[in-house]
């Protein structure tokens, strides 16, 4: 029987261009001269620091941009509150990675309003969806794909 694996991770490459490209359009830009800001991706994090509250939030609008240059969903950005210490403040942004159990729930719940004959079943941050049609496995992705969930899904490895 055919079946699939619906994930959400990050691309760890991506991310770590997004933020370098951000560092650089920082060194360029006429509103961050004279002013101690940066960005620093580590440990699957990405974190910001400026002066100010108002250059946490340039900073933030040019890394989204650069994350939707390269086609990364922006709604996987988990944004922290800023924290200050003297005079600089400091904001980090973690990625929403795995499927939560709420979602995993919708999803099944979406999979058996459709009434699309395939069984779903959740399986720790992922889903494993089995059906004996191809067809009826595309229409579960199509579906997934079509509704608003606040993330985005990778679908993997699609076995006959």
């Amino acid at each position: 029987m055919p079946s699939f694996d619906i994930v959400s991770e990050i691309n760890v490459e991506e991310v770590r261009n997004a933020a370098e490209n951000t560092q650089r359009e920082l060194a360029t830009r006429f509103d961050f001269r004279g002013v101690e800001a940066s960005i620093e991706f580590k440990d699957k994090k990405v974190v910001l620091k400026a002066e100010g509250e108002f250059q946490l939030q340039q900073l933030e609008s040019m890394f989204r941009n650069a994350c939707a240059k390269r086609n990364l969903d922006t709604s996987i950005l988990d944004v922290k509150d800023y924290d200050q210490h003297g005079k600089i403040c400091t904001q980090t942004i973690a990625f929403k990675e795995g499927i939560d159990q709420p979602t995993a729930k919708k999803i099944v719940k979406l999979v058996k309003d459709a009434k699309i004959k395939v069984q779903t079943a959740i399986q720790g941050d992922q889903l494993r969806v089995t059906g004996k049609k191809r067809d009826e496995l595309q229409d579960v992705i199509a579906l997934v794909r079509s509704a608003e969930l606040g993330q985005p899904f990778q679908f993997k490895n699609m076995k006959n």
